[in-house]
């Protein structure tokens, strides 16, 4: 029941009559949505000692209503709210009157620019072209299932309701670790690790710690837009580096090192974002040197190091002699797929503390019960069996579709074959109309939700990354037909 010695205010100082006060106030209510019709209305009495009038000043207040058809008296039932109001809608009282959160707010607050992000709405006939994300449809769902039933059984419930440690659930970070210390040669124990909602969160955290306003930051040109985003929140102003065919220019950041006080460097070693190159040994030993020199704080951003084409890949930065000054992120995402949002972050342990510390402010326990059901895969060796499946697969893909592109579109594009992730970045010739192209292809049924960079809406690049790891075969030739018909068109 709502709180009426709250909501019914008499003003005993007022010419109007109490009871009509109090029947003025309960249209009000109706009106404003709080009583809905069908609503039973407290009794008389129960109202009156609520209220501290007499019992008669409440029955002549809803007789009044019930006289106005406010309010029905239902025999046995008492009263009610009236089923039969003109409109539902409470704004139909109120020519004009706008519903409280239809408004923009009263206050001051930080806005946000728009970027490209499409809803995730669509049809089912529709070929989703994203920005590399991992075929769900290779997850062992038998094993996911038995897992998920060992973590419901009432002892390990118990056990993960009960207490945490800040940084993540022991078992995962200790399962995280020995996966990372043999699949990339990184020497941590648990108290170098903090896992995170996917590794955006981990980059956010990270930044936050370091990042104050006014802060210079080195950053890929073009880079990752969500991290740029990041920091620019955060204050910070960006000093954009070439990415070319080598990773990002360490000649460039040397030059700017000697110039300017840089608090941050982001980088993708591997399969950067969004051109999917791999930075170079020589360009990897420059930057190494320079962290040292400098004392340079890096956050080096692997999202996919495991999906790897050739059979010796490069380690990453992190592996190397930094002197602790790499924060190494990374995600577990892109291997189990978009539902399972786990990342993590890798730093010395008194970094890690201070980022567990400012990630409880945001998520204060994390997902715990997935990082439960992760850590047994991990142990359990399926992370390993479906990395190794799904690197065939995803091989194969990207090798069918470079082909296929060189055939079809060879004219129009230009790709440069990558050893390794889940998408190709495809740039197309500078007098394309990408935006025109994407907005016929949508037509016949591909939607676009990978990163796209359009000269034709003023963007530095004519390119767009096509994640080909989700698709089949088959929807990969459909998608280039689709792609082919509309450049076509335009021509």
């Amino acid at each position: 029941m709502l709180p009426y010695k709250n909501l019914l205010i008499i003003d005993k100082n007022s010419d109007q009559a109490v009871f009509n006060q109090i029947a003025m106030q309960f249209i009000h209510l109706i009106q404003e949505g709080k009583l809905l019709p069908g609503t039973p209305l407290p009794s008389t009495r129960a109202l009156a000692l609520d209220l501290g009038l007499h019992r008669k000043t409440i029955v002549a207040a809803y007789e009044s209503l019930v006289a106005s058809n406010w309010v029905d008296n239902l025999p046995r039932k008492g009263f009610i709210v009236s089923p039969n109001l003109p409109v539902v809608r409470p704004r139909s009282y109120h020519n004009g009157r706008i519903g409280a959160y239809e408004t923009d707010p009263g206050f001051e607050y930080a806005q946000f620019g728009s970027f490209p992000y499409p809803s995730s709405l669509h049809q089912k006939d529709e070929i989703i072209i994203d920005d590399g994300f991992p075929d769900i449809t290779l997850l062992p769902g038998h094993v996911l299932l038995k897992e998920y039933r060992n973590a419901l059984d009432p002892v390990v419930l118990k056990k993960l309701s009960t207490g945490w440690d800040i940084e993540g659930s022991s078992d995962c970070r200790n399962a995280l670790c020995g996966f990372l210390n043999q699949t990339r040669g990184i020497d941590i124990k648990a108290e170098n690790l903090l896992t995170t909602r996917g590794a955006q969160m981990a980059i956010y955290i990270a930044a936050s710690l370091i990042i104050k306003p006014g802060d210079k930051v080195i950053v890929g040109d073009p880079s990752y837009i969500f991290a740029n985003m990041v920091f620019k929140e955060l204050g910070a102003e960006l000093i954009q580096v070439p990415v070319d065919s080598n990773g990002m220019n360490t000649e460039i950041v040397e030059e700017i090192l000697k110039k300017h006080r840089v608090r941050l460097i982001y980088i993708i070693p591997h399969h950067h974002h969004p051109t999917t190159v791999t930075m170079s040994v020589e360009r990897r030993t420059h930057l190494l040197r320079l962290i040292k020199n400098y004392q340079l704080a890096v956050i080096e951003d692997d999202y996919d190091y495991d999906f790897q084409f050739q059979y010796e890949p490069y380690l990453p930065l992190a592996s190397g002699d930094h002197g602790g000054n790499i924060i190494y992120i990374g995600s577990l995402t892109k291997v189990l797929g978009a539902p399972f949002r786990l990342g993590y972050m890798v730093a010395a342990e008194k970094f890690i503390h201070a980022a567990a510390t400012k990630r409880m402010l945001i998520n204060l326990r994390g997902d715990i019960f997935t990082e439960q059901v992760v850590s047994s895969l991990i142990t359990g060796g399926e992370l390993t069996r479906l990395i190794q499946k799904a690197n065939k697969v995803y091989r194969q893909r990207c090798h069918f579709l470079a082909d296929l592109l060189s055939t079809e579109l060879s004219d129009v594009v230009e790709l440069t074959r990558p050893n390794g992730g889940m998408a190709l970045w495809l740039q197309f010739h500078a007098d394309l109309p990408l935006t025109k192209v994407l907005e016929k292809a949508s037509v016949r049924g591909i939607k676009m939700m990978g990163s796209v960079y359009s000269r034709d809406n003023n963007a530095p690049y004519n390119a767009l990354r096509f994640g080909f790891a989700s698709l089949d075969e088959a929807d990969l030739s459909k998608a280039v037909g689709i792609l082919k018909t509309s450049i076509r068109q335009l021509k």
